[in-house]
């Protein structure tokens, strides 16, 4: 059982899909990843690594909601139709 690119999308596409329904207030918070308040203009803006990856979350959150909705509904009408 080699990875072919099928196996490969279905495993980013259920990646993608752990990030997307991540619910900031229930999780992300608990372990002090929420979002916080963008510095104003004259400060620093070096952001740290845990820092981006929260913004890299809510970016997948609010951009492929509705793109998500549409990949997952093709690929279960596929998996359904050819199994």
């Amino acid at each position: 059982m080699a990875l072919g690119l099928g196996q490969l999308f279905y495993a980013i596409l259920l990646f993608i899909n752990a990030i997307a329904v991540l619910s900031e207030e229930r999780f992300l918070a608990r372990i002090g990843w929420s979002a916080q308040v963008d510095p104003g203009f004259g400060v620093d803006q070096t952001q740290s690594v845990k820092h981006k990856i929260v913004n890299l979350i809510s970016a997948v959150r609010t951009l492929m909601r509705i793109p998500l909705i549409a990949i997952n509904i093709v690929v279960i009408v596929y998996e359904l139709l050819l199994g």
